[in-house]
């Protein structure tokens, strides 16, 4: 049986390393996602976003925040790929990716089983009377 880099084994370490990394950068996304979320002025700019598209300034009209501030806020919600830009000379639009929030969301109910059939004796199980 072959066993280098071209062999099935390793194929299967490419395969499984391949998947690890799937894993990890779902992983870093979920974790960059809930640190977004984890800010009530960032939770507020992704409310004004889910009615429309908005630039930098529009947004900031809504906040006692200064211009650096606010600046921070939008970087952390374009590292979860939480929002799209648009630059239109000195004009930067913001939009929301409302996909990558459900992904998040979902890959994190499936770490909690949640909307998975359980198995026969996991937690909360509710026994059948025969």
């Amino acid at each position: 049986m072959e066993t280098g880099p071209e062999g099935r084994n390793g194929w299967a370490r490419f395969v499984t390393g391949l998947t690890i990394f799937r894993y990890l950068a779902k992983y870093k996304i979920m974790n960059a996602v809930f640190k977004a979320l984890a800010d009530p002025t960032r939770r507020k700019i992704l409310e004004l976003l889910r009615q429309r598209e908005m630039t930098a300034g529009e947004i900031a009209d809504h906040f006692p925040l200064s211009k650096s501030t606010m600046s921070g806020h939008f970087a952390v919600l374009r590292e979860a790929e939480l929002v799209d830009t648009e630059k239109n000379g000195t004009v930067i639009t913001y939009r929301l990716r409302i996909s990558v929030l459900e992904e998040a969301l979902l890959s994190f109910a499936g770490l909690l089983g949640i909307g998975l059939p359980r198995e026969e004796g996991s937690f909360g199980k509710k026994e059948n009377p025969s």
